[in-house]
């Protein structure tokens, strides 16, 4: 880590906890602390975002530039905590016993998973692929233009989660702190789902109940300690859910439409199809607002809506923008626009999506449970005269079904906490306390139904489902309150004890036994060597990338071509190539996706690596350079250059 910025990564925290006391509501409101705290988190991220942009307009994206920036916000967060100064009450909370074990049991699960993410390399495939490599290109280049690539998902994915890990890879020269973005959203998603509940009434309790499902989740667990985006997303969104409920019993002040404008940004920002959830939370917050101004008061709703989207745009449109310029299209190419989303939306196909979908989201290790539930599904599908493998509602060449109940933080079930979500939803509908309840689950219910609609069932869909999850929690945690507060039906409270023991267990084991940063078994982070972690899903390639690395170092070469496909891992290359021994060192494209990013041509540079399909690889070879090739990399050089 370059010691001369490394301090500077501390300015965030400090930032956030300055802001938390700054911005603590002075009227009487529900969980004031808890909303200070997603008030503070969301002018952090937001100011994380417009800074890079800002910096990558100017070319500045360098340490000392995002020092200074974070230097000034760091003033202006302290400056107002000095303004709003005042006693603060901290009063130690009367608990019971039981909830004293459900927080103690939160608190110890988050303190593991920190251990995790702190010692544990960062490995997760997709990172490896491109959310990695295009902060790598970030760094390198000091802005954030497009660049040559033939991995299209490096430039046309939103970038939200990968623009808070590059302040810490510019501040730190490394990754060894990117797993704190993810494991940040995770105790944000845990703070807004306990806020939420005391939003639609439930108690102490209840609050705590829900934190402890949401946090047990293994595919919680697991992408805490993680590099993916999907806990990030569903923080954000989590955000949008609790502005918006605070929307429904009080009229919209500037503060709030900028809060809740720039958590639709954010969510829209790191995965678009956060916005499937956050689209709901919206139309029950709009509806609501203009039932409290009134006829002759509409206008004000109306103008408040409007300030939400042009907050949100401000926060997305450079991206979108840099997208459209690209491919003429604001969503990408067509190969992104037609693969993740439905390009059915039949009422049949879409019943049997979410079917396939809740079946992979349900999936227990009962071998015989899966296999009939599968057919059935299968079976209904036939009956009604919709292929189940169609590949307009099925991701690429996959097919339904697959094994899912695996702790791998990619396919992970949550057949616990889905369980729940389910029960407590059609609880809320059935049985509605209140307006607030029952509008929420209607807009979680409209969620779940979009998702469907929307988004095509795949192997490792359960993690895109991160953001419905969230969002349904706090109705589990009403119903798993109900029945416990249900005296004289010790049954019913033993069954509710055993669930939430099972799920602790789910959690425990996840952390201790997960895929692919485990604390014990074969390929233990305690263990395994650093650079064997990275590779845990794929152990052969470790010393094939060296090997390879190994070669461009004994030819002196400082002009390195790449050849990859779409899936194939660039960030090893950027780990080997470009460390603190030749920080100077330029890895260009040989191929590209993109229409106005050509690629650089082979005979301009000294060598070329290449990973995955070998005759992709020989067709960029130039005549008179030899080709080596060991299982999943290549090298070629110059037949004249040193070791030819």
């Amino acid at each position: 880590m370059p010691a001369a910025w490394t301090p500077f990564v501390l300015a965030p925290p400090l930032a956030f906890a300055a802001l938390v006391y700054a911005v603590r509501p002075r009227a009487d409101i529900v969980a004031p602390r808890r909303l200070a705290a997603v008030w503070a988190a969301l002018a952090v991220g937001t100011y994380a975002v417009v800074s890079v942009e800002v910096l990558g307009a100017l070319h500045a994206l360098t340490a000392p530039a995002v020092a200074a920036a974070w230097t000034l916000g760091l003033a202006a967060a302290l400056g107002l905590a000095w303004r709003r100064r005042r006693p603060v009450t901290v009063e130690r909370p009367s608990w019971s016993r039981p909830e004293w074990l459900l927080a103690g049991g939160i608190g110890g699960l988050v303190l593991v998973e920190l251990v995790i993410a702190l010692l544990a390399e960062p490995n997760n495939f997709d990172s490896q692929t491109y959310h990695l490599p295009k902060v790598e290109h970030w760094a390198a280049q000091g802005d954030l233009d497009f660049w040559p690539t033939s991995i299209h998902r490096q430039v046309d994915i939103p970038p939200g989660a990968e623009y808070l890990l590059l302040h810490l890879r510019l501040l730190t020269g490394g990754d060894a702190l990117h797993n704190l973005v993810q494991w940040t959203a995770a105790v944000g998603c845990l703070v807004v789902a306990s806020r939420i509940v005391a939003q639609l009434g439930g108690s102490r309790r209840a609050q705590l109940i829900a934190a402890f499902v949401a946090g047990t989740t293994p595919m919680v667990a697991l992408q805490a300690t993680s590099t993916q985006t999907d806990l990030v997303v569903a923080a954000w969104c989590g955000c949008v859910a609790t502005l918006a409920l605070d929307g429904v019993s009080r009229r919209t002040t500037p503060g709030a439409v900028l809060a809740l404008g720039a958590a639709t940004g954010l969510t829209a920002l790191t995965k678009t199809s956060g916005l499937i959830g956050a689209g709901p939370m919206l139309v029950v917050w709009g509806v609501a607002q203009l039932r409290l101004f009134g006829g002759r008061g509409a206008w004000k709703a109306v103008a408040a809506g409007l300030g939400v989207i042009a907050v949100a745009a401000a926060i997305f449109a450079p991206f979108m923008l840099r997208v459209y310029s690209e491919f003429g299209h604001p969503l990408g190419p067509p190969r992104l626009r037609d693969s993740i989303p439905m390009q059915r939306h039949d009422p049949g196909s879409i019943l049997v999506n979410g079917l396939r979908i809740g079946h992979t989201a349900l999936d227990t290790p009962l071998s015989p449970l899966r296999t009939a539930s599968a057919d059935a599904i299968i079976g209904f599908a036939d009956l009604i005269g919709v292929d189940p493998q169609d590949r307009a509602t099925t991701f690429g060449r996959t097919e339904f079904p697959v094994r899912a109940w695996y702790p791998d933080e990619d396919r992970v079930a949550f057949p616990i906490a889905g369980t729940l979500v389910l029960i407590g939803g059609v609880v809320a509908l059935a049985r509605p306390r209140r307006g607030a309840v029952r509008a929420y689950a209607v807009a979680c219910a409209a969620t779940v139904v979009l998702h469907s609609a929307m988004i095509k069932w795949q192997p490792w869909g359960n993690r895109l489902l991160m953001y419905a999850l969230m969002l349904g929690i706090p109705l589990a945690g009403l119903w798993l309150d109900a029945v416990l507060a249900r005296a004289g039906r010790r049954t019913a409270r033993a069954a509710v004890a055993a669930v939430l023991a099972a799920s602790a267990l789910a959690g425990l084991l996840a952390v201790s036994y997960g895929f692919p940063r485990r604390l014990v078994g074969t390929g233990s982070l305690l263990t395994t060597d650093s650079w064997d972690t990275r590779f845990l899903r794929r152990p052969a390639w470790a010393d094939e990338f060296r090997w390879a690395a190994g070669r461009v170092e004994a030819a002196g070469a400082q002009r390195v071509g790449l050849v990859q496909q779409n899936d194939n891992w660039e960030y090893p290359w950027w780990l080997l190539l470009r460390g603190h021994d030749d920080p100077d060192r330029e890895i260009v494209a040989l191929q590209s996706v993109l229409p106005k990013q050509p690629p650089a041509d082979p005979r301009s540079v000294d060598v070329i690596v290449c990973t995955g399909d070998r005759r992709a690889c020989e067709r960029l070879v130039p005549d008179g350079w030899r080709l080596e090739w060991r299982g999943y990399v290549g090298y070629a050089e110059p037949v004249t250059s040193s070791g030819g």
